[in-house]
């Protein structure tokens, strides 16, 4: 497979790609703790379809230390009981904010205070972040038909 346009060699989505990398990195300066991050990146993958930041987002979750069971059962974190209260309120966020033409009105006020339960508002704005730009990544990746399974840990710097 290959895409259907390099991102990384057109200058002009070349440089588009360039900002949101560099607004996903100022998400590293948070107190949103990057488990938490990529168990986000990876769920809105799943749901959005994108094979490459679905690969992405694995396997740097497990170079940073994270556990393969965990990682296996984000598409099933409901019924999985390897997720704290936290990481469940920001898997719940994401979901309803990827999803968020299903549903009148968007992001439920319930969802978003059970986030706000856990989360300050610092980290409620970073998760909100996070969430954004994977969706952004996301959609690009999916348009372009981006090939998965090449991807390195730390490619991207």
């Amino acid at each position: 497979m290959e895409a259907r346009l390099n991102a990384f060699t057109n200058p002009v989505l070349g440089k588009v790609f360039k900002h949101f990398i560099a607004a996903n990195k100022e998400l590293a300066n948070t107190a949103l703790p990057a488990s938490t991050q990529e168990l986000v990146r990876l769920r809105a993958s799943q749901i959005n379809g994108c094979g490459f930041c679905t690969d992405m987002h694995f396997k740097d979750a497990v170079h940073a230390g994270e556990s393969a069971e965990r990682l296996n059962l984000v598409a099933a974190w409901r019924e999985a009981t390897v997720f704290t209260d936290a990481e469940r309120a920001a898997l719940e966020l994401t979901e309803e904010a990827t999803r968020i033409a299903d549903a009148a009105g968007g992001v439920s006020d319930d969802v978003w205070a059970n986030a706000a339960k856990h989360y300050d508002e610092d980290q409620l704005a970073a998760l909100v972040g996070c969430i954004t730009l994977i969706n952004a990544f996301n959609r690009g990746n999916v348009m372009l038909r981006m090939p998965a399974g090449e991807y390195q840990p730390g490619q991207f710097g």
